[in-house]
């Protein structure tokens, strides 16, 4: 997924999940713990750490339970210092055995990566934009360059005569930035680009989100409070004065522009009259969301609210309306859109000439066009396909969209980047006015061998669109790089335990999978309506290559389809996620894919409340697992809301202080349902110390500039855009998880279970980074390693060869 982190930053850094795999024969395992079969690894000589115990009584409605590693969550004690080194000391010495194994997997994966990583230039006005990880670096470096050719010769003339070349003008190069910034707490700054040197007099701590006006100079931003809420918005025109303050705790403030910079949103704000002061779209109700755009005159608003004719109408479900500027604040919108039949609306994007729909037809993502302006004659509500859409030629395989950056209002070509299990990442350009896509880059993989056409970087295959069967492209006849005929990709439907088919992809290859024998380790998410990303990843063929197979359950809480199947996996519906990813494991195991003793489960953030979840209920059905930065202490955390960002968790799992969902959560809350002298799986969990709390979000703002000389900086976990009119800058919202949440699970499932199989229970905690660990490329390849070398042991998989 090179190529999509580069051109997006939505692009999510969650990337966890060559041999043939031998006969293990039965003398490699022996009966121990109730006669259960374990893998003949041997535990290091040295015991487990044993943390203190400290009483401490938590009620709740009535109920009192006692919680004795609750001190864990102060992480000022300097016992919980020393106890996550004696932690770390623990796992180094479980992972000894393994050092060489981690030493061939890193090799294994940094051979397949290129000595450097470039993405195609982009065009915004008489600028290319660029970005490339220089050989040996580990984040990226974004420059531009004049187009002489088509710029013309009075902005080439301006360019010289404010000092600019003709060559490479690098603007941020993020190997520097690394190593001066080490925090997640966000630092606004302005670079002139025409001294290199960063504006004194406007640097503000906090911030999250920003924008331009078209004046250049009046800036607006919002920034976090104590609780790393966004909450206010200010100005330093207006002496830091706060423009809007959010008072409800349970609500976060945002800003950001329309694309075509005539108007900032966080209400609307004039970007000609900044001061002028906020326009309200809408009264405030619980649920409802409003995405806006402009459009020469009119809004065009995505949103979920229920339309006025039918109250239900809606059902939830994001429909598109259109109106005139003026009437923004109007009780009735006319000139609904919907989406029609079994497709639903993910998101839009517009320009001067068209409006692109990012839609959902079956569970399948697709992209379409509209040609505007739209000139509605209609009665009544139309549906997309009533205004003659253009529907993307997509992969027959095609798991993920990832839309490119796009800034250019007056463009007609939509970049994205493709990407499924079995195929690199490529980029495609749409050009909509000709209905024609160009194959632009394909992620280049070393010595992988497989069905694949050479393609050189930046050349651009232009292809008509010729024969055309449900928007689906035969690919294997056009130039796209593909491995399917060395890994093989299915896409299944699993019977949950209520008749709901959840999707199942399973990835393997063909050669060395074994039906019934091989290993294999199943991929979990399920919250805040986030599709489970199913990308190309050249570091998995290091398991697939051993026989291994990778599975990626869609449960219920995650995205896919319609806004129900997030809303029928959260709240009071929690559980449904957890018998999900039960079924999915046991669908694996019944049909053959996966031997029963071999099955593994990775959880990351949120997605390790499903997977603890799953082991507490159903213990025995795997025998490995891997909680990255798990959320686990799920009660306790909503309980407290002090702690950040609590309280906007209550949405998603709902609100301790009410009854029945604290019922609920503690229901199935990890850490408060470890069972007693159970057999539980192997387990690794990381922890990150300077991790604090959660959120799962990637905020993007547009901000318009009209000079050609400022890029804004916010550091740190920010990727930024540029251009001589539009800047735009994405901040990592980081989600967090307390270092706590898996230092107490690992103390209490030591604690209460099976001694025995309890030793085979690791915690990695990173004393220095934050939530998604140190991001580089190099130090996302020794992560990796570690993780699958710890599978490989605790399976029996790790002698082979």
């Amino acid at each position: 997924m090179a190529l999509a982190s580069l051109l997006n930053p939505k692009c999510s850094i969650k990337q966890l999940s060559v041999f043939l795999m031998p006969h293990i024969s039965s003398s490699l395992f022996s009966s121990l713990c109730r006669g259960r079969e374990h893998p003949s690894f041997s535990p290091p000589q040295q015991t487990p750490p044993i943390p203190k115990k400290v009483p401490f009584t938590v009620s709740a409605h009535g109920r009192t339970w006692q919680d004795p590693y609750h001190w864990m969550s102060n992480t000022n004690d300097p016992d919980l210092s020393h106890y996550l080194t004696q932690e770390n000391s623990y796992a180094e010495a479980f992972m000894a055995d393994t050092h060489h194994l981690q030493r061939t997997l890193f090799s294994e994966m940094k051979g397949r990566m290129p000595t450097s990583i470039s993405t195609p230039p982009e065009r915004w006005g008489p600028w290319l934009y660029y970005q490339y990880i220089p050989e040996g670096k580990e984040y990226p470096v974004l420059c531009r360059r004049l187009d002489t050719e088509k710029s013309g010769w009075l902005n080439t003339f301006l360019h010289y005569a404010r000092g600019g070349f003709g060559g490479e003008e690098p603007l941020l190069d993020w190997n520097k930035i690394a190593e001066q910034y080490g925090n997640e707490r966000f630092m606004l700054q302005i670079k002139d680009l025409r001294s290199g040197c960063v504006v004194s007099n406007i640097q503000v701590d906090g911030v999250v989100s920003l924008a331009w006006a078209q004046d250049s100079n009046t800036l607006f931003y919002t920034i976090a409070d104590d609780n790393q809420r966004p909450y206010r918005q200010g100005c330093p025109d207006m002496d830091d004065v706060p423009v809007f303050t959010e008072s409800d705790s349970s609500f976060c403030v945002d800003i950001t522009s329309t694309k075509d910079g005539k108007f900032i949103t966080v209400y609307v704000i004039d970007a000609a009259n900044p001061l002028g002061g906020l326009l309200q779209i809408h009264e405030r109700v619980c649920g409802i969301q409003y995405f806006l755009e402009h459009h020469y005159g009119f809004f065009y608003i995505l949103t979920n609210a229920p339309l006025s004719e039918n109250k239900e109408c809606s059902g939830g479900n994001y429909y598109l309306a259109k109106c005139p500027v003026e009437d923004i604040q109007s009780a009735n919108w006319q000139n609904v859109i919907l989406p029609g039949g079994d497709m639903s609306l993910q998101d839009m994007d517009i320009y001067n000439g068209h409006l692109v729909l990012s839609v959902n037809k079956k569970g399948f993502p697709m992209l379409c066009s509209v040609n505007l302006p739209i000139n509605f004659n209609y009665k009544h509500q139309v549906e997309v396909d009533d205004l003659n859409p253009w529907y993307f030629p997509l992969p027959s395989n095609l798991c993920t969209v990832v839309p490119g950056s796009n800034h250019d209002f007056m463009s007609s070509v939509y970049r994205v980047v493709l990407s499924s299990p079995v195929m690199p990442d490529v980029i495609v350009d749409y050009n909509m006015s000709r209905q024609k896509y160009s194959i632009v880059q394909q992620e280049e993989v070393r010595g992988v061998s497989g069905n694949r056409t050479s393609l050189p970087a930046y050349e651009a295959d232009t292809f008509s669109l010729q024969n055309e069967k449900e928007n689906v492209l035969d690919f294997e006849s056009e130039r796209w790089k593909d491995f399917s005929s060395a890994y093989c990709f299915e896409r299944k439907e699993v019977v949950s335990y209520d008749g709901v088919r959840i999707p199942l992809t399973i990835l393997y290859a063909q050669k060395s999978w074994q039906k019934g024998h091989s290993p294999g380790v199943l991929h979990g998410y399920g919250a805040y309506g986030e599709v489970l990303e199913k990308n190309w990843c050249s570091n998995r063929l290091s398991l697939l290559d051993r026989g291994w197979v990778v599975a990626f359950a869609d449960v219920r809480g995650g995205g896919g389809g319609d806004s129900s199947w997030h809303k029928s996996g959260s709240g009071l519906y929690k559980q449904n996620s957890v018998y999900d990813f039960v079924a999915c494991a046991d669908y694996l195991v019944n049909e053959g894919y996966v031997h029963r003793d071999r099955v593994g489960a990775i959880g990351f953030s949120a997605g390790s409340l499903v997977v603890g979840a799953a082991i507490n209920m159903y213990p025995d059905l795997f025998r490995a697992a891997i909680l990255k930065v798990p959320f686990l202490d799920v009660c306790n955390t909503l309980l407290d809301p002090s702690l950040p960002l609590t309280i906007l968790d209550y949405e998603e799992f709902g609100n301790p202080q009410i009854h029945s969902q604290f019922k609920s959560i503690l229901s199935y809350s990890p850490y408060d349902n470890v069972t007693c002298d159970a057999c539980y799986p192997s387990m690794l969990a990381t922890a990150s110390f300077n991790d604090s709390r959660q959120i799962y979000v990637f905020c993007f703002s547009l901000s318009y500039l009209h000079t050609l000389n400022f890029v804004v900086l916010v550091y740190r976990h920010t990727y930024i855009g540029y251009s001589h009119k539009l800047i735009w800058v994405a901040l990592i919202f980081i989600v967090r998880v307390g270092v706590w949440e898996a230092a107490k699970w690992v103390a209490k499932v030591r604690d209460g279970t099976c001694f025995e199989c309890s030793r085979a229970v690791i915690l990695k905690a990173n004393m220095t980074g934050g939530h998604f660990g140190e991001g580089g490329r190099y130090g996302q390849c020794e992560e990796m390693a570690y993780d699958y070398a710890f599978l490989m042991k605790v399976l029996g998989m790790w002698n082979n060869k």
